[in-house]
């Protein structure tokens, strides 16, 4: 029984141990969604041009323009870009999807319709 169980410990190092050296042959094979799992913390691009890189832009919200310029801001609100990328991941939406998406929560939660008006019973409006 000890033959065993000391046979079964070694294959299983031997075998972790080359699936260890050779990960990067066979890593990126696995899908994004299970590799995600492992890694609760993913880093936040910091400026314009990493907001460009990492997918937060589009014809209808450029950012090039900031880049050109060399603005020296930090580039966009952290807080909305994590919940946009995390938008964009679990319902697979473009960026401007996803930004939509964004708003009509934020929109919902402070008592605002998806047209834009006050949801406020007493709300009244001279247009």
């Amino acid at each position: 029984m000890a033959y065993l169980l000391y046979s079964l410990t070694l294959l299983v190092l031997v075998f972790g141990t080359l699936l260890y050296l050779t990960r990067n042959l066979w890593l990126h094979l696995l899908p994004d969604r299970f590799y995600d799992r492992f890694f609760l913390y993913s880093r936040l691009p910091s400026s314009f041009t990493g907001d460009i890189e990492a997918g937060l832009s589009s014809s209808t919200f450029d950012l090039s323009g900031n880049v050109d310029a060399n603005d020296g801001r930090s580039g966009l609100d952290d807080a909305a870009k994590r919940e946009i990328l995390s938008i964009m991941k679990k319902r697979r939406m473009q960026f401007d999807d996803a930004r939509k998406a964004y708003m009509e929560q934020r929109f919902s939660a402070n008592g605002i319709g998806p047209d834009g008006r006050p949801r406020d019973p007493k709300f009244v409006s001279f247009s």
